[in-house]
């Protein structure tokens, strides 16, 4: 399986679907089926029961997975996309926008 190029913690911005445009920062990935979920992107309403974590149930807005062709990494506030090179024996992320190391 080829290696995921964002990662939990990075800022993206979408680019594809009804969220066309926002940023967000990265709370999970899903490696198996190619999704990110973005804090404030995709937001559902989701109906819930009460159960002993929520006492009352109602409904509740809560953020649902996006595919991760469908958002791009920001580097310095601007999309770019992200590749891989062996600095020192070690492989990094690089900006190849900007060429430089992203982590």
């Amino acid at each position: 399986m080829a290696t995921l190029k964002i990662k939990k913690g990075d800022t993206i911005r979408v680019i594809a679907g009804k969220d066309n445009g926002k940023e967000g920062k990265v709370l999970s990935v899903d490696a198996k089926k190619h999704r990110v979920l973005v804090e404030g992107i995709n937001m559902i309403t989701k109906h819930t029961k009460p159960s002993a974590a929520n006492q009352n149930g109602g409904i509740i807005q809560k953020e649902a997975p996006i595919d991760i062709s469908n958002v791009m990494y920001l580097h310095k506030g601007k999309p770019t996309r992200v590749g891989f090179r062996f600095e020192n024996d070690k492989k990094v992320r690089f900006a190849k926008s900007t060429g430089e190391v992203i982590d």
